[in-house]
């Protein structure tokens, strides 16, 4: 423990401040100059340049995404490292490095008043698998799938860019089973942490693999000092969400919306029994709603959900699996309503799906809920597309040129 507190401390010590502000991370020399935001929209798109191996992806601004093109080509700025993920908090946009085992570095970056990116701070952290905003801070989570059973957690202050608190959790007494508690992520719900999990073996040449494929589990843990108040079970699903996949949503009324693929495995095997779904927790409650489970596998002719992004008042866009009844088939779009337990194929997708824009941090429906907006990459290019809520249908806009999109997010300045 000892030893991990030094890492810590030297990570802090990394943090890069040009004059040494106390307030946040503006560095005299970043070009940022702070003043209060105009309101104006910027879309940063992310994107990995086509044909590349180990190549880190491209950050590219936007105005608009309904229209244009843009292209990796000679724009953007380059990140370092072959794998990135995105967040944005407190008008920050955070690019961590996923270090595969290595520390990650962590980058921030601002809008300055003419909307270009500007670098504000470089820092490092351990490589993390699941990160999330909790008020004014990113918790960031680093969960072994193996050999040792302590995860990792650190408190990231991102108006100044820095690591303010940090700890660990048994995830091997949090499984209670023999087995260990794999976070899929964690989401922020009033003054709490709501952290699902999955049960897995963490050994034995099937770390992933599990002797509980039919059970769903929420830690819930109070914050800042992320101890653990309880564990929410169910067993009429599997987990929920999955590895690096957000699998909850609170919803504007304070109710919670999780939903599981149910993809859990033996031996690489899929082996849940229970159907792909939603539950529920109602507001200033901890326990499943009993009355509440919305079968979407059944309603969806037998389709497995893959990944969830909600677009507010209730409604989801679900990236689902193309094969009845399997975990394999080319990715189909559908929209939900899950208090009305409603369901639509989106028309006007594209067949040949092969990846999209990152789900977790798709901040891009418009002020009046009507429209969202995805990145779609298939066999002959990518592009973003506009998403009608209202009648859930697709509409192709922006083209990226020579690269594939990872994420949309979107920033005001």
């Amino acid at each position: 423990m000892i030893k991990l507190n030094r890492i810590l401390l030297l990570a802090a010590a990394m943090v890069v401040f040009g004059t040494g502000c106390d307030k946040d991370d503006i560095s005299a020399d970043s070009g940022y100059t702070e003043g209060e935001s105009q309101g104006r929209t910027k879309y940063v798109i992310t994107a990995t340049p086509i044909g590349t191996t180990g190549i880190a992806d491209y950050l590219l601004t936007a105005d608009q995404l309904d229209k244009g093109s843009i292209s990796t080509a000679g724009n953007g700025i380059e990140q370092d490292g072959s794998y990135r993920y995105y967040m944005t908090h407190k008008g920050r946009f955070f690019s961590l490095l996923y270090g595969q085992g290595n520390p990650g570095a962590v980058t921030t970056y601002r809008l300055d008043t003419k909307g270009q990116l500007v670098k504000t701070s470089d820092f490092q952290t351990e490589t993390v698998q699941a990160f999330t905003k909790v008020n004014d801070e990113l918790l960031l989570i680093k969960i072994p799938r193996s050999g040792t059973e302590i995860a990792s957690y650190y408190r990231i202050d991102a108006l100044q860019s820095k690591i303010v608190g940090n700890g660990t959790i048994d995830i091997v007494k949090l499984a209670a089973n023999g087995e260990r508690a794999h976070f899929t992520w964690a989401t922020q719900v009033d003054n709490k942490v709501f952290a699902p999990y999955m049960s897995i073996k963490g050994c034995c040449g099937d770390a992933f693999g599990t002797a509980y494929p039919d059970s769903t589990w929420i830690a819930v843990f109070s914050y800042p000092e992320m101890k653990l108040e309880k564990v929410i079970r169910d067993n009429r699903t599997s987990y929920i969400g999955a590895y690096f996949n957000n699998g909850l949503a609170v919803t504007e009324t304070g109710d919670i919306y999780g939903f599981s693929p149910a993809a859990a495995t033996l031996n690489s095997v899929p082996v849940t029994t229970k159907p792909s779904a939603f539950v529920r927790i109602l507001k200033g409650t901890t326990e499943f709603d009993q009355h509440y489970f919305f079968n979407v596998q059944a309603i969806s002719g037998g389709h497995h959900i893959s990944n969830q992004t909600y677009l507010g008042n209730n409604k989801f866009l679900l990236l689902m699996y193309g094969d009845p009844n399997a975990l394999t088939g080319n990715r189909k779009l559908a929209l939900v309503d899950v208090k009305e337990q409603s369901f639509a194929w989106i028309k006007g997708a594209p067949e040949d799906i092969q990846s999209t824009s990152a789900s977790y941090n798709n901040n891009t429906t418009t002020n009046d809920g009507k429209t969202a907006y995805i990145g779609l990459n298939t066999a002959t290019g990518s592009r973003v597309y506009s998403i009608d809520i209202v009648t859930a249908t697709l509409t192709p806009g922006l083209v990226v040129e020579g690269g594939k999109i990872t994420a949309i997010t979107k920033m005001e300045y």
